[in-house]
């Protein structure tokens, strides 16, 4: 396994919030440089898929539950996407059309519908990403055992922390 090494274009995290420069930082701007791979790797898998990134995350959302047994109704699926009702029945009726997801019978409420993802969905969704999640594993394998926990509290402690973070007041005109 290789160390990360810093992309050429990178620049040294700049101290513009923080003041000095110093290793937490770094760890912060690792975060975002994360953050966005993320976001670039999410928009081509989900071209390659030909469809949107919300169709993704979608079809990632009703095959998470399906492995948890908690099946999904398009209500829930939409307050997840946090997309409106009539965006997530557009969104439904194109997965439908394509072949990756299906409205069925709720198994324990007769009055409502779920979600399911089409064999079709799960290979095609295995075949694309498989390799990518065990290569992600092998790069999270390769933190120290000893470092892992920190590493688990500083990812969780940063995502209560924008999760909960409260809109800014808006911005003002100068006064002159």
């Amino acid at each position: 396994m290789t160390q990360h090494t810093r992309r050429e274009d990178e620049t040294e995290a700049q101290p513009y919030w923080y003041g000095d420069a110093d290793c937490a930082v770094e760890l912060l701007a690792a975060t975002r440089r994360f953050r966005s791979a993320d976001h670039e790797m999410r928009r081509r898998m989900s071209a390659g898929m030909d469809m949107n990134t919300t169709d993704l995350a979608a079809l990632r959302c009703v095959i998470a539950h399906e492995l948890a047994d908690d099946p999904i109704t398009p209500l829930r699926l939409a307050q997840q996407l946090e997309i409106s009702g009539a965006s997530t029945s557009k969104l439904l009726d194109r997965l439908t059309a394509s072949g990756h997801l299906e409205r069925a019978p709720h198994p324990h409420d007769g009055r409502s519908r779920i979600v399911v993802a089409t064999d079709h969905a799960h290979s095609q969704v295995r075949e694309r990403l498989s390799g990518m999640h065990e290569q992600m594993l092998e790069i999270a394998r390769a933190v120290p055992a000893s470092a892992r926990q920190a590493a688990i509290d500083f990812l969780l402690a940063m995502a209560d922390h924008l999760e909960t973070e409260a809109p800014p007041r808006q911005l003002t005109p100068p006064e002159e």
